[in-house]
């Protein structure tokens, strides 16, 4: 009998092929570190594979994630450039339903996309039947197995730990649960919830041109999309080349044609007050926060991690545009700042990917650029300033909508490189407890787009030789001195906690050896029922 291809997956081959190179190696290693947990994973799901879903998937996303996983080691590993599972994605939307973790606006989905997570309310469905039936875990077996390893010297001087179960929201353990520290990167988790509860998931940030009728002045206007691309290939996200293309064409009838000089201006008024990170401009791991750049300013062809940026990247930004004009034979002056009135007809306009996956993608590859965006657009939308502080009150506020314990949280940027950052245990396990609340189906991709543990993102060097392996899902947080884990992992019952590990100290520990304490902590979760 020969199995035809889904659709989906004939669209997705070409990343295929691109991207099995770099992963394959982690691949095989991770595959061979958990071929045991393996087995119990694949026995867990068993009662979901009859007619599984895109929510499903999301639910079971550690355990059924290392199943699909190893199953493509040999099938050439359909993984995307931003650290997401293609193959699954794209078989969830070649069967028409809607929501989950494929938006389909990534770099490697289907054309086909499910729209963004309506289907999402039945994420815990699972756990309510076969799957997570038993009791859950007690505080007193996870406090036996978690207290020593939370003593631990690795961790330093401070820790803090909390783990939930995210079937009924019940804290399940908590040490230290209430008393704030620096969550470094997993303030991203906040930012998420508060992003996706502001400006809903399906919501595009826009970058558009428009024509002062008076002068005849061309005006780019950033609408805060670090991820606009001025590359060839866009890969799903809005491009500075494609918005050229229609600009051209809308100033065709009007003096280009007649070949004279367009006055070109740039746009950037939508954000306030300093675009400097607090951690300084020297830096490679933010560029300046503005409302227009192009490829998160970057000097290389990164899409993800530390790199050199420009120092005026919205400029840079006009300056690549004026360029596509007139390639397209357009003539422009040297672009400079401006604002556009309320007068200016609109010319053309470029969307990004949808909020929902600007999160995943900003999870997954603990993206600091996207992060900063995010913030603002909380802000934008919670009708506070656009700048770091407008940003941390609007966070606040729509986490309070929420009914979340913010005592002694303090939110001073979107990306947790400020040291000013302060969030708890329990903070942070509510956050993910939200995401995963069957009401909440607008919140999915705070869960959807953490990195798998050994596989994807910021988790995919770590792990070896745990059995957290495959099971983890859990957004790192890294600065001098601090480092935090928080996520959520399927244990042996079938019951999928959420988990927050906080750990700082002076002098610092030895970042290594913190780590692989961290990751202890959350793959004995994986392997513990501690009943």
């Amino acid at each position: 009998m020969v199995v035809p291809e889904l659709k989906a997956w004939r669209a997705a081959r070409p990343h295929v092929v691109r991207v099995a190179r770099s992963v394959r190696p982690q691949l095989v290693r991770a595959v061979g570190t958990v071929k045991p947990p393996l087995v119990r994973a694949a026995g867990a799901v068993k009662p979901l594979v009859t007619q599984p879903s895109t929510v499903q998937f999301t639910a079971g996303a550690a355990t059924l994630g290392l199943v699909v996983a190893a199953t493509v080691v040999t099938a050439a590993g359909p993984w995307d450039s931003t650290g997401q599972r293609t193959a699954e994605r794209d078989w969830a939307a070649s069967q028409g339903r809607a929501g989950g973790a494929d938006h389909g606006h990534v770099s490697g989905t289907s054309g086909k996309a499910p729209a963004p997570a309506p289907s999402a309310a039945s994420v815990l469905t699972g756990l309510g039947g076969s799957v997570g039936a038993g009791p859950s875990p007690t505080e007193k077996a996870l406090a036996d197995v978690l207290g020593p390893l939370l003593d631990n010297a690795a961790l330093g001087s401070e820790r803090a730990a909390a783990v939930v179960d995210l079937a009924t929201g019940k804290r399940l353990y908590g040490k230290g649960a209430g008393d704030a520290l620096t969550p470094a990167s997993t303030t991203k988790i906040a930012t998420a919830v508060a992003a996706l509860t502001a400006a809903g998931a399906d919501h595009r940030i826009e970058t558009r041109t428009v024509l002062e009728p008076d002068t005849e002045e061309v005006v780019l206007v950033g609408g805060g999309d670090p991820t606009l691309t001025a590359r060839k290939d866009a890969e799903g996200n809005a491009s500075l080349r494609t918005l050229a293309d229609e600009t051209a064409r809308a100033l065709k009838d009007r003096k280009a044609r007649r070949g004279a000089e367009v006055t070109l201006s740039y746009d950037t008024s939508l954000y306030e007050g300093p675009d400097v990170h607090p951690i300084g401009l020297d830096n490679t791991n933010v560029a300046r926060v503005t409302a227009l750049m192009a490829d998160e300013g970057r000097l290389d062809d990164t899409s993800s991690g530390t790199a050199k940026r420009s120092e005026d990247p919205a400029a840079d930004a006009a300056k690549k545009f004026a360029d596509l004009l007139k390639d397209r034979g357009i003539k422009t002056t040297v672009p400079g700042p401006s604002k556009a009135t309320d007068r200016a007809k609109a010319l053309a306009t470029v969307k990004s990917p949808p909020l929902s996956a600007l999160v995943e993608r900003m999870l997954t590859n603990s993206d600091n650029d996207i992060a900063e965006a995010l913030a603002r657009q909380t802000a934008v939308a919670a009708d506070e300033p656009a700048s770091f502080k407008g940003g941390g009150t609007a966070i606040r506020k729509q986490l309070k909508k929420l009914g979340l314990p913010l005592k002694g949280a303090e939110f001073a940027d979107g990306s947790g490189l400020d040291r000013a950052d302060k969030l708890t245990a329990d903070l942070l396990t509510a956050l993910l407890a939200k995401a995963a609340d069957p009401a909440h189906p607008e919140l999915r991709a705070a869960l959807t787009g953490l990195p798998v543990a050994g596989f994807t993102g910021t988790l995919s060097t770590r792990y070896a030789g745990q059995p957290g392996t495959g099971l983890v899902r859990a957004k790192t947080g890294t600065l001098t001195g601090v480092h935090t884990l928080a996520g959520t992992v399927v244990d042996t019952d079938g019951h999928l906690l959420a988990f927050a590990f906080l750990t700082a100290s002076d002098p610092p520990t030895e970042p290594t050896a913190t780590q692989k304490a961290l990751d202890a902590l959350a793959s004995t979760l994986a392997t513990c029922g501690c009943k």
